[in-house]
């Protein structure tokens, strides 16, 4: 008997049995308890097979019969009873619960093989960056004490946040894959939190690329510079340097810094007459005395136009698999820095004054400058973009909270370290110290070399990489692809370049870069956009209380403050 308008044929070939919201149930059957309690044991889970009343109603070839009399006639009154209804979606499908044991494949679910430690380590590698050679001018821009307290504070307001971006995604796994925190925002905020998010994870990866082209630039001048020196020296007869205190030969006050000196030098600065490195680089020297190397070399004008040579090539890689090859640099470089930086403070000791009356040597525990710190913080702590890919491996996902504060810990000890050890120990007057640590010292000295050798090859190969993130998002946001042509892709990274050589030769301060792009994506993605989507995930589950939505409200102001202090700090520093 079939319903008008439908064949037997077709009848026959519609699907049965079909996985529906109760998939995870098992066949009520004798052995349904035991194999539960196997399933539960290995975290397995079953899924029904999608089989046809045609398959069902056909036999071997060999002319055995496919199933026993029982499941036969269950299949047939399913069958019948289906007819009944017209609807596509019958709702008189065979339920789970009575569906033949034969049906269901048991499957095992997919572990994730990151263990904690890995968790750990990756969430740990990702946050430290470049903020880490600005830690200590950052820290002298808030003081020593208000400082070290900023560093604390700053550590767990981003670590909450982060929290709960890593959380973000559970109210809504079930209605769909959520792969990133901008699909949450989505969710949540419709159309225009997704492009905010995104926006705001653009705005933090292109200051990534504008501070690492300064380095980069840096870098490759101080390291060709010395080399260039070293082939020269033994040809060359140059003045030696005279040291009025030996364990202080190594490091240097920049000019710029010097004018903020008083006439009084309490600590002995090493005097000296320029180095081969001095007078290879032309320091000091007027443009129409400089040599051609000089005038070709030069670390702001040109060495920022010849580092495209070596990237422009890497960066229109269709993908960047091989640069990840050598994601352990950056493991190398910052265990480098640390024991670079404990080694200095060993030779020069410690070098701590708070009399305010010593103008040269004080040290104050409290500036009002803190927004430079604030600001540098909020990048050196974002992982907010890429917090939920780093967990999602994780195979133990119970321990996702523990290890994300695990690895905030260890941040926050890192950047202190490096800021307090190297601020305390720096012994000449602190407002000497320079925006990128490595600038504080002389050219010639061997460890600074390996150190800016290290972090040059360690950013070439980790530049293209950050492009390629930030290829992905905009044009995924933009196309809908994220290789839409190569010429969308060279527009691109022509207008990313352009950019960075801008700020390479006009404002080469990456403190400011930091402070200003950390500060900027922090407003939206570190406070705005993870509050919002809590208050509102509580909203809607009618959960929220108005201490909830007070102190998140308070978050976001923290970071607007943030944002708008930056302006308040441009000259002062």
């Amino acid at each position: 008997m079939d319903t008008p308008g439908t064949s037997a044929e077709e009848d026959d070939r519609s699907p049965l049995f079909t996985q529906g919201n109760n998939a995870t149930q098992l066949p009520r059957n004798p052995t349904q308890d035991s194999v539960k309690k196997k399933l539960q044991k290995s975290e397995s889970f079953t899924v029904r097979k999608p089989v046809h009343y045609h398959s069902i109603n056909t036999s071997p070839n060999d002319g055995s019969t496919q199933y026993d009399d029982r499941t036969v006639a269950a299949i047939n009154r399913y069958k019948y009873y289906a007819r009944l209804d017209p609807q596509s979606n019958s709702s008189l499908l065979m339920p789970d619960h009575v569906v033949p044991s034969q049906f269901f494949l048991i499957m095992s679910k997919p572990e994730g093989e990151q263990s904690s430690i890995t968790t750990i380590f990756a969430l740990w590698n990702t946050m430290m960056g470049t903020s880490l050679l600005s830690m200590p001018w950052a820290l002298g821009q808030a003081g020593f004490t208000f400082g070290i307290l900023w560093l604390v504070v700053m550590a767990g307001l981003t670590l909450y946040t982060s929290y709960r971006v890593m959380h973000s995604v559970e109210g809504i796994e079930s209605s769909g894959d959520v792969l990133e925190f901008s699909d949450v925002c989505k969710y949540y905020l419709g159309r225009w939190g997704e492009v905010s998010s995104v926006i705001f994870s653009l705005s933090a990866l292109l200051g990534a690329m504008i501070v690492y082209w300064v380095l980069m630039s840096n870098f490759l001048y101080n390291t060709v510079t010395f080399i260039y020196a070293q082939i020269n020296a033994a040809n060359t007869t140059y003045p030696a340097v005279i040291n009025a205190t030996s364990h202080m030969s190594d490091v240097y006050c920049p000019s710029p810094a010097m004018e903020k000196l008083g006439p009084a030098q309490p600590y002995n600065i090493t005097t000296e007459i320029p180095s081969m490195f001095d007078i290879v680089a032309g320091k000091g020297v007027s443009d129409d005395q400089k040599t051609t190397f000089q005038k070709v070399w030069d670390k702001t004008t040109t060495v920022p136009l010849f580092l495209i040579i070596i990237v422009v090539p890497l960066i229109n890689f269709k993908s960047p698999t091989f640069f990840t090859k050598f994601n352990a640099l950056g493991t190398f470089s910052v265990a480098y820095l640390v024991v670079f930086v404990t080694v200095k403070a060993a030779r020069w000791g410690f070098h701590l004054d708070f009399n305010s009356q010593h103008y040269n040597t004080y040290v104050p525990e409290i500036r009002s400058l803190f927004p430079n710190l604030t600001g540098t913080l909020a990048l050196a702590y974002f992982i907010h973009n890429c917090v939920l890919s780093i967990v999602r491996n994780q195979k133990y996902p119970q321990n996702n909270g523990r290890d994300l504060t695990i690895a905030y810990v260890c941040v926050m000890i890192t950047y202190t370290f490096v800021g307090v050890i190297f601020y305390s120990s720096f012994p000449l007057s602190k407002k000497c110290i320079e925006d990128n640590l490595l600038d504080n010292f002389r050219h010639d000295d061997i460890m600074s070399f390996v150190a800016r050798l290290c972090l040059l090859f360690q950013m070439v190969t980790v530049f293209p990489m950050i492009s390629y993130i930030f290829r992905l998002q905009f044009m995924h946001t933009v196309f809908g692809t994220v290789y839409p042509s190569f010429k969308h892709v060279a527009a691109l990274n022509l207008f990313l370049v352009g950019v960075c050589l801008l700020f390479a030769i006009f404002l080469p301060r990456i403190g400011t870069i930091i402070r200003f792009s950390g500060a900027f994506c922090g407003v939206a993605y570190v406070f705005a956009l993870p509050s919002l989507v809590y208050v509102l995930s509580l909203w809607r589950s009618g959960k929220l209380t108005w201490l909830i939505l007070i102190a998140h409200g308070f978050l976001i102001l923290l970071g607007l403050a943030n944002f708008i202090g930056q302006f308040f700090t441009m000259n002062a520093s």
